[in-house]
């Protein structure tokens, strides 16, 4: 017996309608049919799986996240800026450029959720829009199997 793949991921927020909202609007999720379990709940679409927001406020981690594939990282990020979600203090930097090429954003919902965006080549990014972003490698050494790791395991790169 093993698992699959992932059916949904479920995350808190005191105000479910506003991060209904921000999940529509920065990530154009789609609202879904939803179950009543007896306190305030969303479902939405996000790809082939689910994100599943309730009324939990007390439920959220500090480093916990989820992360999510998009089709405009810059659109993402330009946004995330204007709304000043950028989370800069969690990992230490908002925008990381890993050994692999991938990049990684991290922002903050309005239920204060962290919310990783990846996208799979640096290469093809303006970085020069990118003000934050920093190499991984400048912060933290990365040595052995830390140059193996990718966050797309259908293009492992391997070493260098």
């Amino acid at each position: 017996m093993k698992a699959t793949g992932l059916n949904h991921l479920s995350i808190g927020a005191s105000d479910v309608d506003a991060s209904v909202r921000f999940y529509v609007e920065m990530f154009g999720m789609e609202i879904i049919p939803t179950y009543n379990f007896g306190f305030r709940t969303q479902y939405l679409r996000c790809g082939d799986q689910q994100v599943h927001i309730f009324a939990l406020p007390d439920a959220i981690p500090a480093y916990q996240h989820f992360a999510l594939d998009v089709d405009d990282f810059m659109a993402v990020y330009e946004r995330a800026k204007e709304r000043d979600l950028i989370d800069h203090k969690t990992f230490g930097n908002g925008v990381n450029e890993m050994p692999d090429g991938t990049v990684q954003l991290y922002l903050r919902d309005p239920g204060g959720n962290l919310v990783e965006v990846d996208w799979p080549e640096v290469a093809t990014l303006d970085t020069a829009r990118l003000p934050e972003l920093k190499r991984l490698a400048d912060r933290f050494e990365q040595v052995g199997e830390n140059l193996d790791a990718t966050l797309y395991l259908g293009r492992k790169r391997g070493r260098a």
